[in-house]
């Protein structure tokens, strides 16, 4: 597959925000519907500046390489995916499956038996296959469509 995982550091903000913008832009129409408000609110906060202040307050942010370039972006506070999005050039390679597994392992290994996140109705089906659950609790996106979701990470005997 050719796939690199690693953490992000302030070097990488600019394609991290570039892959956020794109990943949003043109692959969540399901949830924007092309609304220029809706996606202004929603990119507002993918800019390198913003970014950068969230890997230097700690936050677990990770990306994926493909090809050379940044594909993926995934993003963790505890036991909560807060961002998972893939580059359009990068779809369909297994890229967005290999990051959530790993952000699922840093989860675990951060002493958590569950994980929890907020979908969008284009990614939902996407966690789904992987094992998620709707949980019908989900905080306020203003006009994104949000579905709450969590799934267990115990061992299975």
């Amino acid at each position: 597959m050719g796939v690199t995982l690693r953490r992000a550091t302030v070097f990488d903000v600019f394609d991290l925000s570039r892959v956020l913008i794109r990943s949003i832009t043109q692959l969540c129409v399901a949830d924007h519907q092309n609304d220029p408000q809706a996606i202004e609110q929603w990119v507002a906060d993918k800019d390198p500046a913003t970014i950068r202040g969230w890997i230097i307050d700690g936050a677990g942010i990770w990306l994926a390489e493909h090809a050379g370039q940044t594909a993926a972006v995934g993003g963790l506070r505890g036991a909560e995916i807060t961002l998972l999005y893939i580059d359009p050039d990068h779809g369909g390679h297994g890229i967005g499956a290999a990051l959530l597994n790993r952000l699922e392992q840093e989860v675990i290994a951060s002493g958590h038996s569950e994980a929890r996140l907020e979908a969008t109705r284009t990614a939902q089906a996407f966690y789904e296959r992987y094992g998620w659950q709707l949980t019908g609790r989900c905080g306020a996106r203003g006009d994104v469509s949000c579905f709450g979701m969590r799934k267990s990470l115990q061992p299975t005997d």
